[in-house]
């Protein structure tokens, strides 16, 4: 499979008429879902809320142009919204926009390298306590607006500030502000089992008109988007990002964050929508295509973007079976902005957070939280626990970071263990000299491991040692070390050392260093049996 291969540029080959108006449909439908979502995702990021439209504009139609998946939609996510705040909150949007564009160049480096494949190895228990995290600092975040407190002049940027200041100023509750933001919570919750009306349209949306109506016709003491930003009209100018090597430095953690993510999530996305239409993506594209949507974004007032989900599926189950309903999503959602944009400042605050903690609700992953505590072994219950307490007490990138360095130490501790020497008993089912000691090595042989070995010593009897090798799958330079040492110390001893059963890899180490010349062709058997004829005759 290429590395780059649009399907944008394969599917349309065959593309009739009818999968034209199935894809329009379902991108209109797309866009009015991601309508709400955009802005309240961009508010949640602590952006101005058009920031989330232009992503969505942006990124949405790049990505989908260029991207590997038929029917990936794409566009701000709940994922992003703890990095972005914090970037945003200490370097302003010029430092947000480098740090989007620098992920970008990360993203599509990681296609061309062929890192599609790679995104597998990151452990279901980091993904899942990271998203759970993020989840929980979304919802603490918007329980201010959502009881309508007042913080006076603090500005809270860390979720653990966040909480505080919400303790602190719980006095300050707006009744007014609850009461709406439980009504939009109520249609949020309602409104999808209303059957064929609940599916057609997102209740986000519902809830978005109902609340702005009711605080308008009643005149309700309730905050609106429009008192806390002003809406621009028109669409973004063209805005590279002021560079520099020292904010570069600064920022490369973050943006590397954000490429992992926008990675994991867009396919993820891909892999799902795959199971619904029995499609397959190409992941390299897809990463290509995520990075230069990505730094579309940015050089026009954007966010970071990825695949989202729930978008995705709404689109595959209304009818859109390739890139085209993309696009139309963002063309969408172009004309909205240009028409309707200024009405945003009339949303209430309290409908905006209700949104939120729904979008919280669903990506909170708590089932399969609870489920990996009650049936992983400690290790990945630690490795989960962790991740999900630095997101939310740290960040993201300290999250990640502390979560995969101790899987790697707790993989490493794991493989230690099942690395296994043993002696063969005398007076076991198989007959050899005496003088001779027969030991099975079993588990992979590297430098955490490798002082396994030293159990494998002569004494005064010994002529002979038989080093089995055959359930050691992998043998690193560390493993080699010490049994060069081993070799050497046997030789001095005038103890001959036969290797049986050496797999393929440890075969190649070993050849390739020069060890297997100087033990000698002799002295590596295919089997155990030939291994004790060479000695016995010896």
């Amino acid at each position: 499979m290429k590395v780059f291969q649009p399907k944008t540029f394969t599917l349309l080959k065959n593309y009739s008429g009818k999968q034209f108006v199935s894809d329009i449909i379902a991108g209109i439908i797309v866009a009015i879902i991601a309508l709400p979502l955009s802005i309240a995702l961009a508010m949640a990021s602590g952006v101005s809320p058009e920031r989330g439209i232009y992503t969505a504009i942006f990124a949405g139609f790049v990505i989908a142009l260029l991207g590997g998946s038929n029917v990936n939609i794409s566009g701000p996510t709940a994922a992003f919204a703890t990095i972005v705040a914090g970037i945003y909150a200490q370097y302003d949007m010029s430092g947000l926009a480098l740090a989007t564009v620098m992920a970008g160049i990360i993203l599509i480096l990681m296609g061309i390298c062929h890192f599609g494949a790679l995104i597998k190895y990151i452990p279901l228990t980091i993904t899942t306590g990271f998203t759970s995290g993020i989840a929980l600092t979304i919802a603490i975040g918007q329980i201010k607006d959502f009881l309508g407190l007042s913080f006076g002049d603090a500005k809270p940027v860390e979720t653990i500030e966040k909480a505080e200041a919400v303790v602190e100023n719980i006095g300050t509750i707006n009744v007014m502000s609850l009461l709406v933001g439980l009504f939009g919570l109520a249609i949020l919750i309602i409104w999808p089992k209303l059957g064929k009306v609940g599916k057609l349209v997102p209740g986000s949306l519902i809830a978005v008109l109902a609340g702005t109506v009711l605080v308008k016709l009643c005149s309700l003491d309730v905050a609106t988007i429009g008192d806390l930003h002003k809406i621009p009209t028109g669409l973004p100018a063209f805005s590279a990002p002021s560079f520099s090597l020292e904010t570069c430095r600064e920022l490369l953690p973050s943006a590397f964050t954000i490429a992992i993510l926008a990675a994991i999530e867009s396919l993820l996305s891909c892999v799902v929508s795959d199971g619904m239409i029995g499609d397959k993506h190409n992941s390299n594209t897809e990463l290509i295509a995520q990075g230069a949507g990505n730094i579309a974004s940015a050089l026009f007032g954007g966010i970071p973007a990825t695949g989202a989900i729930a978008r995705t599926a709404a689109n595959v189950k209304n009818g859109g079976r390739s890139p085209v309903a993309g696009m139309v999503h963002a063309v969408v959602l172009l004309l909205v902005l240009l028409v309707l944009m200024p009405y945003a400042a009339w949303i209430p605050m309290p409908i905006i957070a209700a949104i939120l903690f729904v979008v919280a609700y669903n990506m909170c992953e708590w089932r399969q939280f609870v489920k990996i505590c009650k049936m992983a072994p400690k290790s990945d219950i630690l490795v989960l626990v962790v991740t999900f307490a630095l997101t939310v007490i740290f960040d993201l990138v300290v999250a990640i970071e502390i979560g995969l360095l101790l899987t790697v130490i707790l993989f490493l501790k794991r493989m230690t263990d099942v690395t296994s020497v043993r002696v063969w008993d005398k007076n076991g089912a198989k007959a050899y000299p005496d003088g001779t000691k027969i030991y099975d090595v079993d588990g992979p042989l590297f430098f955490s491991s490798a002082e396994k070995l030293s159990q494998i010593s002569p004494d005064e009897t010994t002529k002979n040692i038989i080093i089995r090798m055959h359930d050691v799958q992998a043998l690193d330079v560390s493993a080699l070390k010490v049994l060069t040492s081993l070799v050497d110390g046997c030789k001095s001893r005038g103890v001959r050392v036969v290797f049986a059963h050496v797999q393929a890899q440890p075969m190649k180490i070993l050849k390739k260093s020069g060890f297997f010349d100087k033990v000698g062709n002799e002295n590596f058997a295919d089997t155990i049996d030939d291994a004790i004829l060479a000695v016995s005759k010896a």
